[in-house]
């Protein structure tokens, strides 16, 4: 809990209290009452969905259901459409919570870890009005997240938005809408093309590159129209933000041979159209 207060405000329901219930099924997330069954062990039923160890240190179900009350109970969508509100950010609120114990570096290794879970064979907003839910709204929607604050590149923004959502709409239900554009103006950021992108396509967005006669030629691919996402990349070891767009981009680099690595805390794919390594 003040891992979650740290990063989201208070807690919401302190008239209620906080409770933890045994039960004889996994879990749940009630207001102000978390049910519990996942055996008294770290991790999800004994394992880490990242893969990477940091899932192992923490009880899921507690960690999870607690992030909740945040995002479900405080937060609350008004249409099942829109889960991705409940589960992408609660989601996210396990690598904050590794963050905040582990460093920044575990909480990124975390998320990009559960990445192998996703499958991108559905959007994460369902359709409206039919009590039905999208896909990939836990892992997905916490890279999608991560990747938000990677375009942001300022941490104590990041931090006051996340804060922010749940004091402008304490103890409320909201639309994906309402969210997307809090979002977009608490960063001061442009963000429709984004959220098409990851919330409301499958595709995951393919920065495409090539490096030849010392000229960097570079565009997105396998994304929707008016995708423009900016991305951090090191060239021969050196940062650079690019602002690829759907069209190919040219910059002129210093003469030798090139390397160009893709932050990999971007969910995004890179091809090399050259196969240079």
């Amino acid at each position: 809990m003040k891992a979650f207060e740290y990063w989201f405000g208070p807690y919401p329901f302190y008239e209620d209290s906080y409770k933890l219930v045994e039960v004889p099924y996994l879990g749940m997330e009630h207001q102000s009452s978390t049910t519990y069954g996942n055996g008294y062990q770290n991790g999800y039923l004994g394992r880490d969905l990242s893969g990477t160890g940091w899932g192992l240190k923490w009880d899921y179900i507690i960690i999870h259901e607690s992030g909740h009350e945040w995002f479900a109970n405080n937060i609350t969508y008004k249409d099942m459409a829109d889960m991705w509100i409940h589960e992408g950010f609660t989601m996210y609120s396990e690598s904050l919570f590794v963050e905040y114990y582990y460093g920044k570096e575990a909480g990124a290794e975390y998320t990009k870890g559960i990445r192998m879970n996703i499958s991108n064979t559905s959007p994460m907003i369902g359709d409206y009005d039919v009590n039905g839910s999208g896909a990939d709204m836990y892992n997905k929607g916490n890279n999608m997240l991560h990747t938000l604050r990677q375009i942001v590149n300022d941490d104590e923004k990041w931090h006051a938005m996340l804060r922010g959502l749940n004091k402008e709409f304490y103890h409320q239900t909201v639309t994906t809408k309402q969210i997307e554009e809090y979002i977009a103006s608490s960063l001061g950021l442009k963000l429709d093309a984004f959220f098409d992108q990851y919330l409301r396509d499958i595709r995951i967005p393919v920065f495409e590159y090539a490096i030849r006669d010392g000229k960097l030629s570079y565009h997105w691919t396998n994304c929707i129209p008016g995708f423009d996402m900016p991305v951090k990349v090191w060239i021969d070891g050196k940062e650079v933000i690019l602002n690829p767009t759907r069209q190919t981009k040219s910059e002129k680099l210093e003469t030798g041979k090139t390397t160009l690595t893709v932050d990999s805390n971007y969910y995004v794919y890179n091809f090399n159209t050259l196969g240079d390594k």
